[in-house]
């Protein structure tokens, strides 16, 4: 079994930054693919960044390329999220997910999912 487990969100004013983590535990992180999705209040889940098993091909939602940055560390076992010139708009619950796939972007390809880090963007 895949534990996940979320940190880092908070409230930050529009224009600024955000870097959120994702812990998980076992030894075989490196083995998943990794995936953050979002919802916000009244919302679906929507995916946001995906990142492959060693990390090197990463994929953006639209609404965030050129702002957010997905990376990991296989050796923490630790996936990160970060976001750069944060609007309002992208106030929601953040969820870190793994996946047995090389990359996804919807939420059924995802087996495992964290409790989620809430993000507050003020304007």
């Amino acid at each position: 079994q895949v534990q996940l487990v979320e940190s880092g969100g908070g409230l930050v004013q529009a224009g600024g930054s955000l870097r959120l983590s994702c812990a998980a535990s076992g030894r075989t992180f490196s083995n998943y693919a990794m995936g953050w999705f979002r919802q916000a209040p009244g919302k679906e889940r929507m995916f946001v960044a995906g990142i492959t098993r060693s990390g090197s091909t990463t994929t953006y939602a639209d609404s965030v390329k050129g702002r957010f940055t997905i990376s990991r560390d296989n050796a923490e076992n630790t996936v990160y999220l970060l976001m750069n010139s944060l609007k309002p708009e992208d106030t929601a619950v953040y969820y870190c997910a793994a996946t047995s796939r090389l990359i996804a972007t919807i939420n059924a390809a995802y087996g495992y999912w964290g409790q989620g880090t809430q993000v507050t963007v003020s304007s």
